[in-house]
């Protein structure tokens, strides 16, 4: 499709300065009222609709005509099925960008051909949300459209409301014979479908045809354009049948409402702007249920000019507007909004039903019947793992904020002690323990709260309550479940009985089958047919489903599902339909609304969590839109859920057939999504909610003076896209499926697609440009990359789009539906014109860079042979800037005070001035393997502590999961990249007092050299000691200054040098570049093969930077310590110690604080090198050192000038707060000396895992260690314990209690654990492979037949090496395969040795009863746990 014409045009407001962009569609000249329309879908109806009869449209939402336009073919009683008349009513279409390469199925033609078609002018170009604003601020606006450089003079400004528009648009005669007689004052063809439907014979008479009561048993009156008063001839016919004694039954719609309202002597007003949208609440008297309504008009019925006998009927619940109004005792009723509409909801069609009858609704609760809880216990979600990460520190963080708005005592169970939700301030206690049945019963037993919500901590929350329902537990105690109740919990959560309830009210899910074994399973798929898709019941982030297209491939994904669940379900496979999802709010009182739906860009077959999704959707139109739209809300209320959830389908991309796959009884991922992506506050308002507070009674929380009970509009974009660090593990498969292996997302927010897709690659990893075709070049193997998602499929697509594919093959590749794939393509044109000056950017023509700003390019991006900064002095000089907008949930039809912003530069103007000063903090990015809420726990410590100081606060941050993304923890919230170049822009444009770096982790430190130079106020540490403590060479060129020890280092210059340093030192030796977070590219060598294939990859992270190999030192302890300077001077030091011998990292290993192996001396010495450190950097601020002590030496490995991951940990349980401190310290306020107040009884242990951590305290470490392990999941083991001691484990090594000896295989003698005294039986089985050894073969195989049959409770294995370094062998040995199965069938696998020996003596010493209750409380510090 082309552009069938591109001419320039000029748009005029009365009383305002010209607005000029490029017009599409008809050559013509119009000069109409102006006014706007916040729906996201429906252009083809809104065109058509009569009511914007001479009124130039301007549509809010910035991409139009996504999915074209369809034949005008015959429908249902001879009327259009798409169109609500027979032509194009408004005047003129302005929008921000319409569509070129439409795409849907039903679609015939671009928008802009039907508007050339039908003789429509359209500008597209224009800053709609500035637009808007205008004439929210001044009111309906006279406008005038002129084009092509004819003199402004020659047309008038003409003001359609001094006519009588209703002639322009009732039918001229009479046509077909009905029963109820319809007057046309513009009807709208879905209004005579809606009558027939139900039986009714319609007879359709013009606007001024006189009525006979003898002719009909009804009488409708349409909707219309422009002011009721001109239709006196109207009026004078329909107040001979209303004013009589028995009227026949009337029903009037919008311009019918008022006209109704004029006939009964009632007055109507001017409105200054008018309703006009999809999502007007309007609230029923008598009920007070609220409903979404479409609305298009400017004038007003007064209710307070009612006759005696009336009433008002629905009242609009933002402006208080009367919506409606209907007769006490007659059968008379009108309303202002369109039940019917299209496009929009329809809510309230069954208006329609009531022509005959009176309105009534079934009764509502009222208040009185819920009993306010007093105190209410949040089950939290536990240690971040891959589908339960951050998220749920935000949704319940503002759980505890709503509940204590309500005056409720909160109590938080919680293991992870890096979350926001656990710091001190916000809940009232809080118990870091694990989330189990048994730990939770003790918690009630203790604190006896009357109230407990479930939904707020992921699936291990709500896998919990549900068995605390199922043994009694809350029945015993007298805990009511808030919310959702438990039965619907389990009828979402059981696949089986979901099934049956949707059959119920006749809503389909994929054909499927319930199987409780892999027999059932087998027999289930040969009915069904293959390919099938295997999914499990009470399971997260799609553990244990997959695809299967054979019996085999079944088989082991049905085992494997088995082993976390007890049930799964077998469907037949939708791969490739479209995957859609709503989020949707119900309150007790049946009041229910959705508040963002979301396309997934990859189709089903991919988990949503793996999917890169946008909002809203983007290819549905406004029938199947409101089509799922309806059904999520029949669903929901059907289930009884109350709070907040989330629904999945697919739709067939050929038609309009879809089915329901899940629905989720708690918030989810998709939830924080879709809160930053709206602006609306689900967590906070499921919360509310569940105490029984009615959904109208509250308020929108952006603009403080609207109702909650709406659905928000957008005018911009979002795309969420995940991230994975596969890279991290040897022989972990990059494939994605419906599994999820993502550890984190980013969302990007912009005005067109292009902007926010490529913001978002960007955010994902800050060494992307963004949609590059270099990262994966095309290969032979493009087209089985491009079919098999994997990790890096986005980029392949680039490449392939760069060589030439067309949009048509790479949607049968990948089923993308072909309008995303247009927009990359988009991009990819783009990026070939910008080849044509990359030998000098400065010839680019101004417009050329601004269409790539628009497109989403970044400087660097464009900067092909120049540098970044030349290309940002360009475009400076060109004044090519972004503006900043504001999310306010309204799409800017009402008033909004909102700090939630973002960049863009499809826009001329910013929402908002810049004149206070502010602090700016730097949040950490993307949550990935080593950076996580840790982070985020530390920026927003920083923030709350510089707003108690008296700061203004920025926020810059793109983590949608994150507390600090929350809009009212800061006073200005920008949702935009962490990059120099963004980074900058805000500064230029904010100029505040200074800058945060040190609070979000590396990737803020990354930048803090580039800022410097631009002469950018770091506050804290100056940026050349950062990069002196970063740069690998610099920082160890200092120790050996001030005669620091440290392990023996040199830096790479190349191979041969770097292999001979390693043979004088002796292997094993650790590679590690600059920069990097946690421990990217770091690896330990053995051999030279290994240093060779190392170095390769550690270039090709690194390449700006130094690579420094040292001396690898075994057996050693490591030890982390945080601490905080001012002026180089440290304040406050926090050491702990690892379980595990250096070599694991401090992300992966078990943490203990205080340490309890560390004598006075070498503590002593640790504080001595730590000062040491301090004044040599000038520290102010946070910083983070790791040592590592053996044979009583000590030696420095690295330090970080910014916060780490422990801070959180030693914060809370030293409980002093080092973030607040630091932030003093940064500000240049003085900071009084911190010594350790701890309770020498307590000892806590920290275990992180890779994607996230949880804490717990107790009396000793043993009794720590256990508690921290049952939160990760681990279950301490009660028959079998698999023992699996690799040859270079010592011939000899003692467990404290039993001592091993490996000769030909394993001698144990018993040992206590449990209290209970173990037999270990001795297996001779040799890690290696023997060639020719059949007996030991077979053994092998009886180990994986154990491990299959869940003969063994937990699993240690250790292994050839203990020694923390990556091995490089690819071949995969059998202990690795012993590893692999554990972790595929949840048994607990411990592979150090050193926590194997303190797991030993747990079991030797530790504590089993839970008793002694003892949590965090607001009034002091204790000791928390049971």
């Amino acid at each position: 499709l082309v552009r069938m014409s591109v001419y320039s045009a000029i748009l005029y407001l009365k009383n305002d300065p010209e607005m000029s962009k490029d017009a599409a569609g008809h050559k013509s000249r119009t000069m109409m009222k102006k006014l706007f329309q916040t729906g996201m879908v429906g252009y083809p109806e809104a065109l058509t609709d009569p009511s914007y009869r001479c009124q130039i449209l301007t549509l809010t939402y910035p991409l139009q005509g996504n999915y074209g336009i369809p034949h005008d073919e015959e429908g249902e009683f001879g009327l259009s099925k798409w169109f609500e008349s027979s032509k194009i009513h408004a005047a003129a279409l302005v929008v921000g960008e319409v569509s070129q390469n439409p795409s849907h199925w039903s679609s015939a033609m671009s928008l802009d051909q039907w508007l050339k078609e039908q003789g429509i002018p359209g500008l597209e170009g224009v800053d709609t949300r500035r637009l808007t604003k205008k004439i929210r601020e001044k009111g309906t606006m006279l406008g005038k459209l002129v084009v092509d450089g004819t003199p402004e003079a020659e047309v008038p400004f003409d003001n359609p409301d001094q006519r009588n528009l209703v002639t322009e648009v009732s039918m001229k005669v009479q046509c077909s014979v009905f029963k109820i007689t319809a007057i046309d004052c513009g009807i709208k063809h879905n209004q005579i479908r809606c009558l027939c439907q139900r039986g009714a014979r319609v007879t359709v008479v013009p606007w001024d045809h006189p009525l006979d009561i003898s002719d009909f048993d009804g009488l409708f009156i349409s909707n219309g354009p422009g002011d009721p008063r001109f239709c006196k001839a109207t009026i004078e016919n329909v107040k001979k049948l209303v004013c009589v004694d028995n009227p026949k039954p009337v029903f009037g719609i919008c311009l019918g409402h008022q006209l109704l309202s004029l006939v009964i002597g009632a007055e109507i007003y001017k409105m200054k702007y008018g309703n006009r949208g999809h999502n007007q609440p309007c609230i029923h008297k008598g009920t007070d249920r609220c409903f979404i309504t479409s609305q298009n008009h400017g004038f007003a019925v007064d209710p307070e000019t009612l006759p005696q006998d009336w009433d008002v009927l629905f009242t609009n619940a933002n402006d208080h507007s009367s919506e409606g109004i209907v007769h006490n005792t007659k059968q008379l009723f009108s309303v202002q909004f369109h039940p019917e509409h299209m496009a929009g909801p329809t809510d309230l069609v069954s208006l329609f039903d009531v022509l005959s009858e009176h309105l009534t609704y079934p009764g509502s609760l009222k208040m009185k019947e819920f009993v306010r809880p007093r105190k209410v216990l949040i089950l939290g979600s536990g240690g971040l793992s891959i589908g339960q990460a951050g998220e749920f520190d935000y949704s319940g963080s503002q759980a505890i904020k709503a509940l204590k708005e309500e005056n409720i005592q909160t109590v938080l169970i919680n293991p992870n002690i890096a979350t926001v939700q656990t710091s001190k301030g916000l809940a009232d206690k809080v118990y870091f323990l694990p989330i189990t049945p048994e730990y939770v019963t003790q918690v009630i037993k203790n604190e006896r709260p009357d109230g407990v919500l479930l939904s707020f901590g992921g699936q291990t929350a709500l896998n919990c309550g549900v068995e605390l329902t199922k043994r009694g537990i809350l029945k015993k105690y007298s805990v009511s479940v808030l919310g959702t109740p438990v039965a619907s919990i389990e009828m979402t959560e059981d696949r089986k009985i979901f099934v049956e309830k949707m059959e119920e009210i006749n809503e389909h899910v994929a054909p499927s089958e319930a199987a409780l074994s892999v027999e059932q399973a087998l027999a289930a798929a040969e009915r069904l047919g293959y390919p099938v898709m295997v999914r499990s019941a009470f399971a997260l982030g799609g553990l244990g489903s997959g695809f299967a297209n054979n019996k085999e491939e079944l088989t082991s994904l049905v085992t494997s599902a088995f082993a976390h669940t007890t049930q799964v379900l077998v469907d037949k496979s939708l791969k490739g339909w479209k995957e859609i999802e709503y989020e949707v709010v119900r309150d007790s009182y049946d009041n229910c609304i959705t508040v963002c739906n979301m396309e997934n860009i990859d189709p089903l077959g991919i988990h949503t969590g793996e999917s890169i999704v946008v909002a809203p959707s983007q290819t549905l139109n406004d029938y199947e839109y409101n089509m799922l739209r309806n059904t999520a809300i029949k669903v929901i209320r059907h289930l009884g859920i109350v709070g907040e959830c989330n629904i999945q389908y697919a739709l067939n991309p050929e038609s309009e057939q879809y089915y329901i796959i899940e629905v989720n009884a708690r918030l989810s991922r998709s939830s924080a999504l879709a809160s930053k992506a709206t602006g609306y506050p689900l967590a906070y308002v499921a919360a509310k909610l569940g105490l029984g507070i009615p959904l109208p009674v509250l308020k929108n929380s952006v603009t403080n003076q609207t109702t909650a009970n709406f659905e928000p509009s957008l005018d911009y974009c979002v795309v969420k896209v995940p991230r994975w660090d596969l890279s991290k593990f040897l022989r972990v498969s990059t494939k994605i499926g419906s599994s999820m292996k993502s550890v984190g997302e980013v969302m990007a927010i912009g005005r067109s697609f292009e902007e926010a897709f490529q913001k978002a690659l960007r955010m994902v990893d800050e060494n992307c440009v963004g949609f590059d075709h270099t990262i994966k070049p095309v290969s032979d193997e493009v087209s089985s990359e491009l079919q098999t998602p994997t990790d890096k499929r986005i980029f392949v697509l680039a490449a392939a789009l760069k060589a030439g594919y067309t949009v048509d093959r790479l949607y049968d590749l990948t089923k993308i539906d072909r309008w995303f794939l247009h927009k990359m393509k988009n991009i990819t044109d783009h990026e070939k014109v910008l080849e044509l000056y990359n030998q000098d950017e400065s010839t680019m023509p101004p417009e050329v860079m601004r269409k790539a700003k628009q497109l989403g390019f970044s400087d660097k991006q464009i900067a092909l042979a120049v540098t970044e900064l030349a290309v940002r002095k360009l475009r400076q000089d060109w004044s090519i800037l972004p503006v900043v907008k504001q999310i306010d949930t309204v799409a800017a039809e009402w008033p909004a005070h909102t700090n939630y912003l973002y960049l863009t530069y499809n826009g001329t103007e910013s929402d908002l001035a810049f004149q206070e000063p502010h602090v700016m903090v730097i949040g950490s990015g993307v949550y990935r393997i080593g950076s996580s809420v840790e982070f985020d726990w530390c920026a927003v410590g920083c923030i709350m502590e510089l707003r108690k100081m008296g700061y203004k606060t920025i926020m810059v941050n793109y983590n949608p999961e994150t507390v600090s993304t929350d809009y009212d923890m800061c006073d200005r919230l920008y949702f935009d990249e962490i990059s120099f170049e963004v980074v900058m822009d805000i500064y230029e444009m904010e100029n505040p007092e200074g800058v945060v770096l040190s609070m979000g982790g590396q990737l803020p430190n990354n930048i803090a050299m580039s800022l410097h130079r631009q002469q950018c106020r770091i506050l804290g540490t100056s940026p050349e000691f950062i990069d002196s403590a970063e740069n690998r060479f610099k920082f160890s060129r200092m120790l050996d200054t001030i005669g620091i020890s440290q392990p023996l280092w040199k830096e790479l210059t190349d191979i041969e040098s770097a292999m001979k340093f390693c043979e004088t030192v002796g292997y094993p030796c650790l590679v590690r570049p600059s920069y990097v977070l946690s421990g990217a590219a770091m690896n330990v060598a053995y051999t030279d093969s290994d240093l060779e294939k190392y170095l390769g990859s550690a270039v090709a992270v690194s390449k700006e930077y130094p690579v420094v190999i040292s001396k690898f030192i075994q057996e050693a302890k490591e030890i982390d310590v945080d601490a905080v300077a001012c002026d180089g001077v440290v304040t406050a030091i926090a050491v702990s110690e690892h379980v595990e011998n250096a070599g694991v990292h401090s992300g992966d290993a078990t943490l203990v604080t205080p340490p309890q192996d560390i004598n006075q001396k070498t503590m002593e010495r640790i504080k001595m090198i730590v000062h040491d450190i301090g004044q040599e950097l000038q520290v102010t601020g946070p910083f983070n050192l790791q040592l590592i002590a053996k044979d009583d030496q000590l030696k420095v490995i690295e330090c970080n000038v910014r916060v780490s991951r422990s801070f959180p940990f030693v914060s809370k349980t030293l409980g002093v707060d080092l973030v607040a401190l630091a932030t003093h310290a940064i500000m240049g306020e003085e900071v009084e000396p911190v010594g350790q107040q701890l309770p020498l009884t307590t000892t806590t242990i920290i275990n992180m895992t890779s994607t996230g951590e949880v804490a717990c305290f107790g009396e000793n470490r043993y009794e720590a260690y256990l508690k921290a392990m049952i939160s990760t999941g681990f279950k301490i083991p009660n028959k079998n314990i698999l023992l699996s001691i690799g040859m270079s484990c010592c011939p000899r090594f003692s467990l404290g209690t039993a001592d091993f000896y490996t000769e030909h295989g394993v001698k144990v003698r018993r040992t206590c654990l449990r209290g209970t005294w173990l037999t270990v039986m001795a297996v001779d089985w040799p890690f290696e492979e023997e060639e020719g050894d059949c007996p030991n073969k077979d053994k092998q195989r009886n180990i994986l037949e154990y491990l299959e049959d869940h003969h063994f409770d937990m699993v240690i294995n250790l292994s050839m090496r203990n020694s923390g370094g990556r091995r490089l062998s690819s071949f995969v040995t059998k202990g690795y395969r012993t590893r692999r199965m554990a972790i595929d069938y949840s048994v607990p696998l411990i592979i150090d040795i050193k926590c194997t020996k303190l797991f030993v003596q747990v079991g030797v010493k530790g504590k089993y009863a839970v008793s002694n209750t003892t949590a965090i409380s607001q009034a002091g510090f204790k000791p928390p746990g049971l």
